[in-house]
C-alpha cells in the first residue's frame, strides 16, 4: 500500500470524523498511576471514572436450572431419545416474541393433549451463550401452575431433535 498525502477534502472529513472519536484507556495524565497500579497488582482505574474497578458493586444475575426436573416417566424418555416413540408434533419457537410465545405455546400444547400426544418437541433455541430470553422464558413457565395441568415432565433433547435448543415435553393423559 503506498502512503500518499490526503487530500484537502479527505483531511477536513477525517477531521470531522477524529472528532466524534472517544479514546480507550487511561488518559495520558493517568498513565503514571495506572502503570504503578498494575506493577505493584493494585485495582486500576476504570477509564473516565476516579474509583478503582474492585469498588464496583457486583449484582448477581439469576440463572435458569442448569438440568431440568426429569420426566415422570424415564422408560419414555428414553424410548423418544432412541427413536422408540414417536414425537406428536414440533413447535418452534423461533421467531416469537416474549409474549407470543408465551400467548401460542399453551394453545399448541392443549391442542396436542386433546389429541392425545404423549410427547412434543419444543424448539426454543439456544440464544447467546445458552441464556436465549425464550429457553429461559420456556424453563419459568413449565413450572407455572397452568403448565403443571398439561405436562407430566420435560427433558432436554437428544441432539439430532435440537440438543440443548430444544426440550422434549410430555403431556398428561387428557382426562
Amino acid at each position: 500500500m503506498s502512503h500518499r498525502r490526503l487530500t484537502p477534502d479527505e483531511a477536513r472529513a477525517w477531521a470531522r470524523v477524529a472528532r466524534t472519536v472517544k479514546p480507550i484507556g487511561p488518559k495520558t495524565e493517568e498513565i503514571e498511576t495506572f502503570i504503578d497500579a498494575l506493577e505493584h497488582g493494585e485495582p486500576v482505574l476504570r477509564h473516565g471514572k476516579g474509583k478503582p474497578a474492585a469498588t464496583a458493586p457486583q449484582v448477581p444475575v439469576p440463572k435458569p436450572p442448569k438440568t431440568p426436573a426429569p420426566p415422570q416417566n424415564r422408560a419414555n424418555e428414553k424410548r423418544v431419545r432412541r427413536g422408540k416413540l414417536e414425537l406428536a408434533g414440533r413447535f418452534d419457537l423461533h421467531g416469537h416474541t416474549q409474549i407470543s410465545a408465551d400467548a401460542a405455546l399453551p394453545d399448541f400444547l392443549k391442542r396436542k393433549q386433546a389429541e392425545g400426544a404423549r410427547c412434543v418437541l419444543i424448539i426454543t433455541g439456544k440464544g447467546k451463550g445458552g441464556e436465549g430470553v425464550l429457553r429461559r422464558n420456556f424453563l419459568r413457565w413449565l413450572e407455572m401452575p397452568a403448565a403443571r395441568a398439561l405436562v407430566s415432565g420435560y427433558s432436554e433433547a437428544h441432539p439430532r431433535h435440537g440438543g440443548s435448543g430444544a426440550w422434549y415435553v410430555f403431556l398428561r393423559a387428557s382426562g
